[in-house]
């Protein structure tokens, strides 16, 4: 178990949705299944019944589950189905079980073919309605969020739902300077782009959309792969094509970043992060950008990928801002991701408080590495996160560091032998984590070595973004009482997949058949406590432009609950009073508060909050800009207020640099004690 590669998001394996445009011919080609298909059906369905963590059985609420995942995988967002043909599809709504287990498909292709002649007859309508301009004067609205709201009944009140849309994205381009012959040329090859890719759906991607309904019924990270998205996945474990470090995936039409690979391109320009939505994408320095607004993941990633030391634009929505903003246009030089890129760093920060100076010491880890080929070889010099976290403790502590912080921001995992060594740094030998298996069987790994490299004030930074195993040195650091828990709570990721190939079970077959990725284990803490869906939670938490509940593990529909097993027995290194926590907690929100860039960074996630609890925006061009104007203004107003305060050129870490406070008040607080 402890040799299993923990990656929380290796690949992106949310389907696109199909937000396109028509087909210039009146006719729809009808897909159907292949002749392995069948076959391939009954294998993955028998596999996730019988191997699959959740022990699921495949009955009447599972057909329920796979239905209503597979309508929403083609129009989540109720754009292209009416009532009536969700109605004529509700014969299916209770058989999807039956049909798994005898290898029927005419469900699957009969929606997706509906679904062509639907989505064929809404482009006729965009490439019509495109040829009248707007009336941008109206005060009338666009619900951009429609997935609570029942679907349309007639063609009419379709064609009304998407005269709105296109009137929003026509503005969107309005506000932004260009002329309406722009707009249609802009909004026509738009859709016409997304139309020549929707129109080269095949068989396979029916399946396999079909599949990963069933899929996604179990837990958000059990997926069946193509043939093609398995090679794809294989060349991304590899590393082995150029690009620029960041994994994708389609949400609402926009390509959108789920996390940023240490070391990579995009890691080192430090201008992408998680979260930011792809809106267009352009080569080299001044090449024409193209608007990927609705293109399937796959095609967004060729356009990105490229050879190593070319230059890729990417129009951004940044992930603060709303859909209505103007994008940002950022370049990145691509290159292949290195280990040694990704290596752990150290630096030190200092803070006077009462005509003292304290140095506190920062290892940033961005994720748990390994260089197993040269490790099992037996290099001596095999790159390690513990090694170089050992060597980095070692040179903080020389330099005369009064406490450390292990910045685990944006840790996405990597191998759990690595975050088990390293919680091994920090405290005597002892249970680090127990894994639990499909059949119930509870494996504890544990650290061997009684050596401590480091016994001083320690304190562990995480974010929303912190999963897998960097969740699992969190949660024995805390649970250990070895340091304090800073940030945010984390992304909650405590379970185990596996890949397995269809191919070992057909052998006969010269067809080349997908992968099951499934999840097959399930993480628990010392304390008998899962990192599932809970993640872990800080003793100080930072304000965060996301709740819990909409970022991480708790957002995903069908995620494993947390629950818990029998807690170890284990010595905690300190025994803290809630005294202790409660002082630093207030002293904590007495500085922010006090902190003027703390302050507007509060005010911005105020108003980043009202922005996304909004399902609608206003279609009056003077409305919009007022709002802009708004917007616009407060940040300049900010930016003024920092000027006049002499922090105008500020641009250290906020976070860090409290983190920072915090351990120092510790310090403090301790010596008093």
């Amino acid at each position: 178990m402890k040799n299993i590669l923990l990656l929380i998001t290796a690949l992106a394996l949310t389907l696109p949705l199909f937000h396109a445009t028509a087909q210039n011919t009146e006719t729809v080609t009808q897909l159907a299944p292949e002749p392995i298909h069948p076959r391939e059906e009954q294998l993955v369905t028998m596999l996730l019944s019988r191997s699959h963590y959740a022990h699921k059985d495949i009955d009447d609420s599972v057909s329920v589950k796979m239905f209503n995942e597979y309508i929403d995988l083609l129009d989540g967002n109720k754009l292209y189905f009416t009532q009536a043909d969700i109605d004529s599809f509700s014969v299916y709504r209770l058989q999807l079980d039956n049909d798994l287990m005898l290898g029927r498909l005419e469900p699957a292709y009969r929606i997706f073919n509906r679904f062509m002649q639907r989505f064929h007859q809404r482009m006729v309508y965009v490439q019509k309605r495109l040829n009248r301009p707007f009336d941008f004067s109206i005060d009338e609205s666009y619900v951009y969020d429609r997935r609570e709201l029942p679907r349309a009944k007639t063609t009419s009140q379709l064609d009304s739902i998407w005269r709105k849309r296109l009137k929003n994205e026509a503005l969107k381009l309005k506000l932004t300077g260009k002329k309406w012959d722009e707009i249609v040329k802009t909004l026509k090859k738009r859709y016409k782009n997304i139309e020549d890719r929707v129109r080269k759906s095949q068989s396979e991607d029916v399946f396999q959309y079909f599949m990963n309904a069933l899929a996604e019924t179990f837990d958000p990270h059990t997926a069946y792969m193509s043939p093609k998205l398995s090679d794809d996945f294989k060349i991304r474990m590899s590393h082995s094509l150029e690009g620029i470090g960041a994994v994708l995936q389609v949400e609402d039409d926009y390509t959108k970043v789920v996390s940023i690979v240490a070391g990579g391109p995009a890691d080192k320009a430090g201008e992408l992060h998680p979260n930011d939505r792809i809106a267009g994408v352009g080569q080299g320095a001044t090449g024409e950008l193209t608007d990927v607004i609705g293109w399937r993941i796959d095609d967004v990633v060729q356009l990105i990928r490229g050879p190593k030391g070319t230059t890729v634009r990417l129009q951004i929505i940044p992930a603060e801002a709303s859909l209505e903003s103007p994008p940002d246009t950022i370049a990145i030089v691509r290159d292949k991701v290195r280990l040694k890129d990704r290596a752990a760093k150290s630096d030190t920060l200092e803070i006077t408080e009462n005509g003292r100076t304290f140095k506190i010491g920062v290892i940033d880890v961005p994720d748990f590495y390994l260089d197993y080929e040269a490790m099992r070889k037996g290099d001596p010099d095999y790159a390690s996160t513990t090694k170089d976290v050992k060597r980095l403790l070692g040179e903080l502590q020389s330099a005369g560091v009064e406490g450390i912080i292990i910045d685990l921001r944006n840790n996405g995992g990597g191998f759990l032998t690595e975050a088990i060594n390293m919680t091994g740094l920090f405290i005597k030998e002892g249970p680090v984590v127990q894994v639990r298996s499909a059949n119930g069987r509870v494996e504890v790994d544990r650290d061997e070595d009684p050596s401590v490299t480091y016994r001083g004030p320690l304190a562990v930074l995480v974010n929303q973004f912190s999963a897998s195993a960097s969740e699992i040195f969190a949660a024995a650091i805390q649970d250990y009482q070895r340091g304090l828990i800073l940030g945010t709570q984390s992304f909650g990721k405590g379970t185990v997949q596996n890949i397995v190939h269809l191919n070992r079970f057909l052998r006969k077959t010269t067809a080349k058949l997908g992968q099951v990725k499934m999840t097959i284990a399930k993480f628990y803490r010392i304390n008998g406590g899962s990192t599932q869906n809970m993640g872990v939670v800080p003793e100080i938490e930072f304000p965060s432009a996301y709740s819990s509940a909409e970022v991480g593990e708790r957002s995903m529909p069908n995620a494993l609950k947390w629950d818990e097993i029998r807690p170890l027995s284990y010595r905690q290194f300190n025994n803290w009073d809630d005294a202790l926590i409660k002082q630093l907690r207030l002293n904590h929100l007495a500085r922010i508060h006090k902190n003027l860039r703390f302050k507007f960074y509060l005010d911005d996630l105020d108003r980043i909050r009202a922005e996304r609890k909004k399902k609608s925006i206003s279609l009056q061009e003077e409305k919009r800009k007022a709002q802009r104007k708004i917007a616009d203004d407060l940040k300049e107003a900010h930016k003024k207020a920092l000027e006049a305060a002499g922090q105008g050129e500020d641009k250290s870490d906020l976070f860090l640099d409290e983190a920072a406070q915090i351990v120092d008040d510790w310090i403090q607080l301790e010596s008093r004690r």
